[in-house]
């Protein structure tokens, strides 16, 4: 049985981390399996959001095997920190937008990848957090590049240096989460807040991603150049003209990521 299964519906794609009797640990050959859907998808453009969730109510991913990562040699787990950075920065640099649909525990890794995403949205009553230095290691999979860049350093640090685990509602206090619903509730949520963005543009909001993203790491004029170049890529679409049509015919556009 594969460890991820992809579930296509309405231009969203929901990504399931699918071993929920490892509570969706991350082994080599699931983050093998991750890697190539993210590819897929990324050039999908029938795909307008991606969801990332885990099988199971107990956990959205608890981070690495630690079962076989006892079984690793050095230049094995070197080889799996490579593989897990490198999917995760695949999924942060994703044209479409993505939510976290974090189901239960979130963990390490699991933390990890939910930081990877755009926006996240817990269930209440479960915990997460990056509590790899409760292990002797540290995170490695972004965590101590992308925390402190969604809520700051010093909080970054009290949470990564002291193993901090989380309730969904602290974390929402910290703003990592963007919100927290029931459980029963969670895909749907997940789909009503995707289901926000899918009636713009698509292209614009793989444009308006890119510029804010890259923008975030340089000075304010390189931003503002970088944001020029993300709308002259929009000025040529048809999608573009469409809206104006819409607009001045008074109905709903009817956007072809075109």
């Amino acid at each position: 049985m594969s460890s991820i299964a992809v579930e296509l519906k309405e231009h969203i794609a929901v990504v399931t981390i699918n071993r929920p009797d490892a509570l969706n640990a991350f082994n080599y050959e699931t983050l093998s399996e991750l890697q190539e859907s993210v590819e897929k998808l990324r050039t999908n453009p029938g795909v307008r959001v991606v969801i990332f969730t885990g099988a199971g109510e107990k956990s959205f991913s608890v981070g690495a095997d630690l079962k076989e990562r006892r079984t690793l040699s050095d230049e094995e787990v070197r080889r799996n920190i490579y593989k897990i950075g490198e999917v995760f920065s695949l999924i942060d640099q994703l044209p479409q937008p993505t939510i976290a649909a974090i189901n239960g525990f979130a963990f390490g890794g699991g933390m990890e990848l939910a930081l990877s995403c755009d926006f996240r949205i817990a269930v209440s009553g479960t915990s997460m957090g990056l509590t790899e230095t409760s292990l002797a290691i540290i995170p490695g999979a972004g965590g101590t590049q992308r925390l402190p860049r969604l809520i700051g350093q010093a909080k970054a640090l009290e949470l990564i240096l002291m193993a901090k685990r989380l309730t969904s509602e602290e974390a929402f206090e910290y703003g990592i989460l963007t919100k927290v619903t029931d459980r029963d509730n969670l895909l749907n949520e997940c789909f009503e807040f995707a289901g926000g963005m899918l009636t713009n543009g698509p292209l614009a909001l793989q444009q308006a991603k890119f510029a804010v993203k890259q923008g975030m790491g340089v000075d304010l004029q390189t931003g503002l150049q970088i944001e020029r170049k993300a709308y002259e890529v929009i000025i040529p679409t048809e999608d573009r003209v469409e809206a104006l049509a819409a607009f001045a015919e008074k109905r709903k556009p009817d956007f072809k990521g075109k």
